[in-house]
């Protein structure tokens, strides 16, 4: 069946208002909205406000259409959507992260104008613990086929061993004869015919996180001697095994050096560009990960097919909840209903992935505390096996939450905790904002919170369920596992980042702990301030007011930037070959910060503070070294023992260059890094990441403040304003946690001398875009082909 995007030319507006305006899909209707300080949905939501939302699209359907078949499908829209055509309901999704289709035949003006129509109804906040987007938010795409046709997501494509390499290729057609070609590039290494074959492909290229090989599976249906369909599916050979020895990749014991993510694309909302997707599983790629979970909903199409790309193992998660309501209005209501369906379109979209190597159930659930909930969870493992058996069933499980809800001290309640306005009640019980609170007051003390016998005893049965058991914040246990449970395969699926070391090292002692996912790889929007070591007043309570948007916190910033949390995973897992050097921001003398469990470390790797001559600087060394020197324009500060790959050290800033110098047990010196400061005046400076794209593409533009030796300036923050010519801009921002600036004002202040431009570019020429400040104007221009 042929697919093509069907994005452009759609009638938005939100119901209640007359305003309608033309849009391109994907589209996140929330992160246009204004955000108010007393909102439903509170810091969880980032302030934004949610609605009823309506799209329409008109288009002409050929006349030879009437012979065909017709399917529109959506890859994400959050939430409750219904679609119409030309005026007749025709279905819809409740749960706003998983794909679906729906057939336009028979409904269809062949030869004339339609139009189609989606209603979405994000109205009811507080509904998720984070930033969600509104809307028709990944892309869509129109589907036309013959009647007899291959079915959609109908190439199924598993590896049955790889030495030798066989695979084995499922093909599912309403009718005629399929023949298969797998293809190395241009060249045919293996061909078949039938709807279920085996084929040895020799010399095989297997696929994994060092080396991501991709085939081509070409499937042909043929219908009285004529071709009537044809599928190309690309594929990776690649075989995932696991016992209590460990996790293997085609027979390679793999470790996994995991981070969390949420689905937002940062300063764009929750708008999945393929462009964005790609972009973030390189950098995270580069910065050292292997591995992904997708916190906590399916993800995109366009996360997968850059996983595969790059090599990046992902664990893909169904739900945050199951029945019980985490907040009042979240998906819990609908989650009977649907589970099946869902976990269903999750796992067909996924099949083909190689990079999909983990099924998630779910995050934090409380239900397995009941036999209602184990019996469910058994359910779900036995269905997903019944999908596909060739990957492993995970769950984030929380051993503490099961643990205290089986005392009946339960985490969550019908209403979330929540009053009917949307505020907190605190004397109505508990929701999860409030255990998180709860549990940055315990800090690390959580990872111990369900050593016991007992918590042992009740987690064991869904635990037991899983064939890879995922424990989120529950280290402690990972030492009694092997004793206690020796066919149990194990791995930390969210874990402080300031724990990497220790977490590390216990992964690479016992083979049955098989990585570790730290939360998180990447800052997002939402959960406002969860992880802010705050300079603000505002910033010591947990639960941050307005204007709090993000909640800074991961290894990587809002924008792809690295700080200490990054350099300190690099060091544990042995990737630095020079130690790094981070500082925490010394531009607040005097102020302490209010710190967040969910954060070790605020260091950014700068020495570069204009106007802090002589204010108290901490300077934070990683190296998998034994001791480190660190000298300030040449002069020692003195050597440290380095602890769990870091050592500390504080001083009074003044410019310069900082070095910091590695040495070994023998006082030999391993390798050095330095830190410079900008020189001379501060010149603003945009950069593209590409120099010439495609016509409607988008490209990233970072923008800066440096010095006249290209150094970076952490502390000349000034505010921007920027335009762009043969093209629109998405997106204009900062890695800001508190601002109530807005990304598409086309207004936004750098944030540590950094802010970022994302420009979809227009038609053949150049795209230019210009960002100014009060003295100064920076262009950047890429060429479209």
């Amino acid at each position: 069946m042929n697919s093509n995007p069907f994005n452009q030319n759609w009638k938005f507006r939100k119901q209640g208002s007359e305003e309608t305006q033309t849009v391109t899909l994907p589209h996140d209707a929330m992160i246009h909205e204004r955000r108010e300080p007393n909102g439903a949905g509170g810091s969880a939501h980032g302030f934004f406000p949610g609605g009823i939302y309506v799209y329409e699209k008109n288009f002409t359907a050929p006349a030879e259409w009437a012979d065909k078949t017709v399917f529109i499908e959506f890859e994400g829209v959050y939430r409750n959507s219904v679609v119409s055509i030309n005026g007749k309901s025709v279905g819809g999704r409740a749960y706003g992260y998983v794909p679906f289709r729906i057939c336009a035949d028979a409904l269809l003006n062949y030869g004339g104008e339609n139009t189609i129509t989606v209603t979405v109804d994000n109205s009811q906040l507080p509904n998720s613990r984070w930033y969600t987007g509104s809307g028709i938010y990944r892309p869509v795409n129109l589907i036309v086929g013959n009647k007899t046709h291959i079915e959609w997501q109908g190439v199924r494509v598993s590896t049955i061993s790889y030495q030798p390499a066989r695979i084995k290729v499922e093909t599912e057609s309403n009718g005629g004869e399929a023949v298969v070609e797998i293809l190395d590039g241009d060249k045919v290494v293996a061909s078949g015919q039938g709807a279920s074959l085996e084929l040895d492909i020799p010399d095989a290229k297997l696929w994994s996180d060092e080396t991501p090989y991709l085939y081509t599976c070409h499937v042909t249906l043929a219908e009285h001697g004529q071709v009537v369909d044809e599928v190309t599916q690309r594929f990776g050979i690649r075989k995932v095994e696991w016992n209590s020895k460990g996790l293997f990749i085609n027979g390679k014991e793999t470790l996994l050096r995991g981070g969390c993510y949420h689905h937002d694309n940062g300063i764009l909302g929750a708008a999945t560009f393929d462009k964005s997707e790609e972009r973030r599983v390189r950098i995270m790629k580069e910065a050292g990960f292997n591995a992904l979970r997708s916190s906590h909903n399916p993800t995109s199409r366009a996360m997968l097919e850059a996983c595969d790309k790059y090599g990046m193992y992902l664990m893909d998660e169904t739900w945050d909840m199951w029945y019980s309501h985490k907040n009042k209005f979240d998906y819990a209501s609908n989650f009977e209903k649907n589970w099946r369906e869902d976990i269903r379109s999750m796992i067909e979209r996924d099949f083909n992935h190689p990079s999909v190597i983990l099924y998630s159930i779910g995050n934090e659930v409380s239900e397995p505390a009941q036999e209602k909930g184990v019996q469910l969870a058994k359910e779900m493992v036995e269905y997903i096996h019944s999908l596909d058996r060739n990957r492993a069933v995970t769950g984030g499980i929380n051993l503490m939450i099961i643990s205290r809800s089986a005392k009946g001290k339960g985490i969550y309640r019908e209403d979330g905790g929540r009053d009917d306005s949307g505020k907190q009640n605190a004397m109505g019980g508990m929701n999860s904002t409030m255990f998180n609170m709860i549990t940055s007051m315990v800090g690390p003390g959580m990872n111990k919170g369900a050593n016991g016998k007992k918590a042992d005893a009740v987690t064991s049965p869904v635990l037991d369920a899983l064939d890879i058991a995922g424990y989120n914040y529950a280290s402690g246990r990972y030492p009694l596992e092997g004793k206690a449970h020796p066919d149990r395969v194990i791995f930390g699926s969210e874990t402080f980042p300031q724990d990497i070391y220790k977490n590390w090292q216990m992964v690479k002692k016992y083979p049955y702990l098989v990585g570790d996912f730290m939360w998180t790889a990447w800052d997002y929007l939402g959960e406002a301030g969860i992880g802010a070591w705050s300079y603000t007043p505002d910033g010591k309570a947990f639960d941050k007011p307005y204007p709090w948007l993000l909640a800074d916190v991961g290894a990587l910033d809002l924008l792809g930037n690295p700080n200490g949390e990054l350099f300190l995973a690099q060091a544990a897992w042995g990737l630095l070959k020079k130690p790094a050097i981070a500082v925490q921001p010394v531009n607040h003398p005097g102020i302490k910060p209010a710190k967040s469990v969910w954060r070790g470390t605020n260091a950014l790797p700068s020495w570069s503070w204009q106007g802090c001559e002589g204010n108290k600087a901490i300077v934070e060394v990683y190296a998998d070294a034994t001791t480190v020197e660190l000298l300030l324009n040449g002069k020692s500060l003195g050597k440290k023992k380095i602890k769990d790959c870091k050592a500390i050290f504080k001083t009074k800033y003044a410019p310069g260059t900082l070095t910091a110098v590695a040495y070994d047990a023998g006082g030999q010196e391993l390798s050095r890094n330095e830190l410079k400061s900008a020189i001379g005046s501060i010149r603003l400076v945009a950069e593209p990441e590409e120099t010439a794209v495609k016509a409607g593409d988008i490209v990233y533009i970072p923008i800066s403040l440096v010095g006249q030796n290209g150094v970076l300036e952490r502390n000349a923050d000034c505010k921007l304003t920027a335009a762009v010519e043969n093209g629109e801009l998405l997106a204009f921002g900062s890695a800001n946690p508190r601002t109530e600036e807005r990304y598409d004002s086309g207004n936004f202040t750098t944030y540590y001398g950094c802010a970022m431009a994302i420009v979809r570019a227009g038609q053949a020429g150049t795209v230019t875009l210009s960002v100014k400040n009060e003295n100064q104007t920076a262009t950047a221009a890429i060429e479209v082909k």
